[in-house]
């Protein structure tokens, strides 16, 4: 991208802000990781990555050792399209599951491992993948005994590019 995503500007304020938003509704609360100096000025708690750099499986990692719950919402800030009807049926199909995290499948049927729920029992898993250097969450999550939840809707298309991003913001308009 050439530049942090999670502050580009996206309906009038930052696309975390606009992700944290729909976290927030959802589940109640937010937390970020990342740099707490970059990121503290946005007015969510920021915790820094414990074992970077991992990317997103480091992420989920601090984000459930940092966690107070058990089950956590977690969303890559580079999902705009994501809903607070999605995070919610994610939710309760948490309540009562059995499995590690749950997680929904995109319009393709593969799993969308930055878009679930996880619950604190994923860490030993994740924490030997760290120690293993196997970062890539499409390839840890079956270790994490997921439960797949269908879901509809292009709401997972994150953004990686200037070329994906002047077409969000083209859609927003």
């Amino acid at each position: 991208m050439g530049r942090d995503k999670a502050l580009l500007p996206y309906r009038g304020r930052t696309l975390l802000d606009h992700v944290a938003g729909i976290v927030r509704e959802s589940a109640g609360s937010v937390s970020v990781i990342g740099d707490p100096a970059h990121y503290a000025r946005l007015g969510y708690p920021v915790y820094d990555d414990r074992v970077p750099p991992c990317g997103p499986a480091g992420g989920i990692y601090t984000a459930l050792s940092v966690s107070p719950a058990d089950w956590n919402v977690m969303v890559a800030c580079d999902m705009p399209g994501v809903t607070v009807e999605l995070l919610r049926a994610l939710l309760g199909k948490a309540a009562g599951c059995v499995g590690k995290c749950v997680i929904p499948l995109g319009p393709d049927g593969e799993p969308e491992p930055l878009c679930g729920v996880y619950h604190v029992r994923c860490l030993p898993a994740l924490e030997r993948a760290i120690l293993e250097k196997r970062f890539k969450m499409k390839d840890l999550i079956q270790e994490l005994e997921p439960v797949l939840v269908p879901a509809a809707g292009g709401c997972f298309s994150n953004v990686n590019t200037p070329e994906e991003w002047a077409q969000v913001e083209e859609n927003v308009r």
